[in-house]
């Protein structure tokens, strides 16, 4: 059995997330910033930019913003997760407008590397993240799955996560804008 850890991103491991990401950034300069910045920000500022933002925010400390995931010691994956108003791009989004007042934790973001995907990961990350938000106050936390049409897709499109994870850790469908886009929430 494969030995399991998960930890907050801080700036001692930093070096970890620069390895997990490689030199893409996880995802053409990315650097899971996606979210968190206003989509002309975030066009101009692709790969070094995005990636000294999200050291700064990890430097601040003030609040997790992920957690890496470690299979034998390796990074292995990340889950990206905050309070939802640090993501302008949901708190913006027609798709995943807010459906009430209350206080929310929202995961955003996944990225597991190739040889760890299928294997469980996302599960195990998902919940280090229920358990993280909770440690910090979240009352209800939030997610924005994909529910695919097919039994494939490209990784490249499971970034949201998928549904049937987001029910395995016990979240519940609360509404669904789109077909293959429900917003689900797990009460804490």
């Amino acid at each position: 059995m494969p030995k399991y850890e998960f930890h907050p991103l801080t700036s001692d491991r930093w070096a970890d997330l620069e390895l997990l990401f490689g030199k893409n950034g996880a995802c053409a300069g990315c650097w899971c910033m996606f979210f968190r910045l206003k989509r002309s920000v975030f066009d101009k500022q692709k790969g070094d930019a995005n990636k000294n933002d999200l050291k700064k925010l990890v430097q601040a400390g003030k609040i997790p913003v992920g957690i890496i995931g470690y299979v034998d010691g390796k990074a292995s994956g990340w889950v990206s997760f905050g309070k939802r108003e640090e993501f302008p791009r949901i708190e913006n989004s027609r798709l995943f407008q807010r459906v009430d007042d209350n206080s929310v934790w929202s995961v955003v973001c996944f990225f597991v590397a190739r040889g760890f995907r299928r294997s469980g990961l996302t599960l195990r990350l998902l919940l280090a993240a229920i358990d993280a938000a909770k440690k910090n106050g979240a009352r209800i936390i939030e997610g924005y799955p994909i529910e695919p049409k097919k039994d494939q897709m490209p990784d490249t499109f499971a970034y949201h996560g998928f549904a049937s994870v987001f029910r395995k850790a016990g979240f519940v469908e609360v509404i669904r804008r789109s077909e293959t886009r429900p917003m689900m929430r797990k009460t804490l």
